[in-house]
C-alpha cells in the first residue's frame, strides 16, 4: 500500500518534464540542478519521445531520483513505469484508467489521474487513484488542449473528493498566491521551473512563495 503521509510530502513541489522548454539545454543536469535545489517529485512527460528515447530517458531518471531519493512518475506509459522500477504512473482522462494500472502495476505504487470535474474526481477514487492532478488552474502553453478549472470547481472537489492533490496548469510566482487559499498538497509545475535559465533560484523562489 502507499503511504499517503509520504505521499503528501512528495507532492509539494513536483516537476514535470519537457525538453521542448529547455531550449538546447542539458535535460539530465537541469532535471538533476532541479532535485539539488529541492524538488520532491519527477513526472517524466515527454510528449514527442518514441519509445526507445522514452525508456531510455526513464532508466537515466530512475538512478538520479533514486540519487536525490525524489519520487519518480512515469506519465501515461505503464510499460515503461513497470521496466524502470518508477515509483507511480500518472494518466489523463484519455488514458488507461486507474483499476487496468493498477492490475498491472501492484498496490505498492503510486496513481495520479488528472481531473477537472467533480465526476472525474469521484471515478479517480473509486477506481483506486492514490492523488489526483486538478487543472488547468490557467492558460498553458505546455498543454494547449488543457481547459481551466474553475475555483469553483476546485472548491466541490475538495470538498468532495478526500484525496491528495496537486494543481497543475499555468502556474507560476504571481499567480501561485491565488491557490494557496485551497491548501493543496503540491504544485506540479512544467515552464514555472524549467523556463528559468538558473533553476536553483527558481526552485528556492517556490519555496519562499509556497
Amino acid at each position: 500500500m502507499v503511504d499517503e503521509n509520504k505521499l503528501k510530502k512528495a507532492l509539494k513541489l513536483y516537476l514535470v518534464t519537457d525538453s521542448d522548454i529547455l531550449k538546447g539545454r542539458d535535460f539530465y543536469k537541469v532535471i538533476e540542478d532541479s532535485m539539488k535545489a529541492g524538488v520532491t517529485m519527477v513526472q517524466l512527460r515527454e510528449k514527442y519521445a518514441d519509445g526507445k528515447e522514452f525508456l531510455e530517458k526513464a532508466m537515466k531518471l530512475r538512478e538520479l531520483t533514486r540519487k536525490y531519493n525524489v519520487s519518480f512518475i512515469i506519465n501515461d506509459r505503464v510499460d515503461i513505469a513497470m521496466l524502470c522500477d518508477a515509483d507511480g504512473i500518472h494518466v489523463g482522462q484519455s488514458d488507461i484508467d486507474a483499476v487496468s494500472v493498477r492490475k498491472l502495476i501492484g498496490e505498492d505504487k503510486i496513481i495520479g489521474v488528472s481531473a477537472r470535474s467533480v465526476e472525474e474526481a469521484k471515478k479517480a477514487k473509486e477506481d483506486g487513484a492514490n492523488y489526483l492532478g486538478i487543472g488547468a488552474m490557467f492558460s498553458t502553453s505546455t498543454k494547449l488542449d488543457a481547459k481551466d478549472v474553475s475555483f469553483d470547481t476546485l472548491n466541490n472537489i475538495i470538498n468532495e473528493v478526500d484525496l491528495p492533490f496537486v494543481l497543475i496548469g499555468g502556474i507560476n510566482l504571481d499567480n501561485v498566491c491565488q491557490l494557496k487559499q485551497f491548501n493543496p498538497d503540491g504544485y506540479a509545475l512544467v515552464s514555472g521551473i524549467l523556463g528559468a535559465q538558473d533553476i536553483k533560484s527558481r526552485v528556492k523562489s517556490w519555496y519562499e512563495k509556497i
